[in-house]
């Protein structure tokens, strides 16, 4: 290597970039794959749209990590090694969307609310850059440990059904369903003296269901948890940070011999197919929600800021104000980009800002053949459907770990918060997580509000922000600082 060639922007040898690149796919392909499935099954898609999301996600991962690591023009790109990928901050909001509103027009909202939010994150990245000391340790750890606590969600009824429909704890009783059908079909038949049937007139479910809390699928998710903590327990370096991947890749292969999973999806997708704008029809821009979203993206900047600054330090790179700027305006376009390709907001990967440090590979230019790689799998409809045809125990396991570890960096950095001679953090604390834990304990608590301010209020994580940011304020004032910022991101290893 010359003396002065700056290791971030070191050519290395095309095989070492590309086994290098595939290191840093595999390392948050599977945290990558999550989001687009939660989000899709929330809007109760078809496999075959749900497959569709996977693969415009897998692409647009790499298109917006090619912007970030390469730079594109002087407005847009850090280029620094980082890998991007689709922030598990956004799941809640976007999956009370979509229980408020399945199907194409849920995702329409989305969407939407997207690339408003992608659009105003362009114009406030230069704000944004300098809101670093309104976010100190104490606030980002609070809010962070909410967003894995809140996911756990997700996670456990992977594992043991959802709440909602065919594995639901309760079903409609079977010749209930008959009766009333029957019912309904001779009161809307012609010279019928019954009287029509009540708008919305629906049955309560109230016998057990049988396929919920199925001890097959739950010993599924329990190999696929036992398998990833025993390769992350005697694996070393790579393979155990691939431990998440591995765990369901061995699920997978015991659901098939199971019975559970099949191969039929995968057997009619295309080997290639291409990624297009407005899948799903026009967007539709509803004021709340992009603010909702707005709000996620602001929190999702100060994560990156500490996250660019933490990787500047690891690179010796300097990460001076116009960078910084520059990376956040990206999430910004990524985000813009996520709305317009059917797919979601996106920021810097810590999985692989911990990678860097892990192997000491510095050059951008690992992450631009990552980013390579990931493009070409999102043109690959085979290797989504196959991701979409896994059940959902197999991801229940994995979702444990992967959801868990986010609420554990939340706790890590918290861990390095002063809580002895600041008796006000712990109030922030307590406060913040209480707050954010109201949605998920009473999501009802919201029915004699305004309607308009439901998709505000009804995520966890948004209240939990908020509350943190303001507590903070109120409590120690404006105090934090680049420092604080820089050692929180270099804990943040799975979020």
């Amino acid at each position: 290597m010359s003396s002065t060639i700056h290791p971030v922007d070191e050519k290395l040898p095309n095989g070492k970039l590309a086994a290098l690149g595939l290191q840093h796919v595999l390392v948050m392909y599977a945290g990558a794959v999550a989001v687009p499935l939660i989000v899709g099954r929330a809007l109760k898609l078809s496999p075959q749209d749900v497959a569709y999301l996977i693969s415009a996600d897998l692409f647009c991962c790499g298109l917006v990590t090619l912007i970030q690591s390469l730079g594109a023009t002087q407005l847009f790109g850090i280029r620094l090694p980082v890998m991007m990928g689709v922030t598990f901050a956004s799941v809640a909001p976007m999956v009370a969307m979509a229980n408020a509103n399945p199907g194409e027009m849920g995702a329409q909202l989305i969407f939407g609310s997207i690339i408003g939010a992608g659009i105003i994150s362009i114009l406030i990245a230069p704000l944004v850059s300098r809101m670093l000391r309104f976010f100190p340790p104490v606030v980002t750890g609070t809010i962070i440990a909410v967003i894995g606590i809140s996911l756990m969600r997700i996670g456990i009824n992977w594992i043991f059904g959802n709440p909602f429909g065919p594995t639901a704890p309760s079903v409609v009783t079977p010749e209930h369903k008959a009766w009333l059908d029957a019912a309904t079909a001779a009161a809307s038949a012609p010279g019928s003296t019954l009287p029509a049937i009540p708008k919305d007139l629906a049955l309560l479910p109230k016998m057990p269901n049988p396929k919920y809390a199925d001890l097959g699928g739950v010993g599924v998710a329990a190999l696929v948890l036992v398998s990833i903590l025993l390769i992350a327990r005697y694996a070393k370096g790579f393979v155990a940070n691939i431990s998440v991947l591995l765990g369901i890749v061995i699920g997978g292969v015991v659901a098939t011999a199971m019975g559970l999973m099949t191969f039929d999806k995968v057997g009619k997708a295309d080997w290639f197919g291409i990624v297009t704008p407005f899948h799903f029809g026009m967007p539709v821009f509803d004021p709340v929600l992009i603010l909702t979203m707005s709000l996620v993206m602001i929190v999702v900047m100060i994560e990156s800021t500490g996250m660019f600054l933490a990787l500047g330090e690891m690179t010796d790179s300097k990460v001076d104000q116009a960078a910084l700027t520059r990376g956040l305006r990206t999430d910004g376009l990524g985000t813009l980009i996520g709305g317009i390709f059917n797919t979601f907001p996106y920021t810097s990967f810590s999985q692989n800002v911990g990678l860097v440090a892990v192997t000491g590979v510095k050059s951008r230019f690992v992450c631009v053949a990552g980013g390579l790689i990931l493009v070409a799998l999102g043109l690959l409809p085979k290797m989504a459907a196959l991701v979409e045809s896994l059940p959902t125990v197999v991801l229940g396991g994995a979702g444990l770990v992967m959801f868990g570890m986010v609420a554990a960096t939340g706790i890590r950095i918290l861990g390095g918060v002063d809580f002895k001679n600041n008796r006000f953090n712990a109030l922030i604390v307590a406060i913040s997580i209480g707050i954010g834990m109201i949605p998920l304990i009473a999501p009802n608590f919201k029915q004699w509000m305004p309607h308009n301010l439901h998709p505000l209020i009804e995520s966890g994580i948004l209240l939990a922000s908020l509350s943190a940011v303001i507590l903070n304020l109120f409590f120690n004032g404006a105090s934090g600082d680049n420092r604080d910022a820089i050692e929180a991101a270099k804990q943040a290893e799975a979020h």
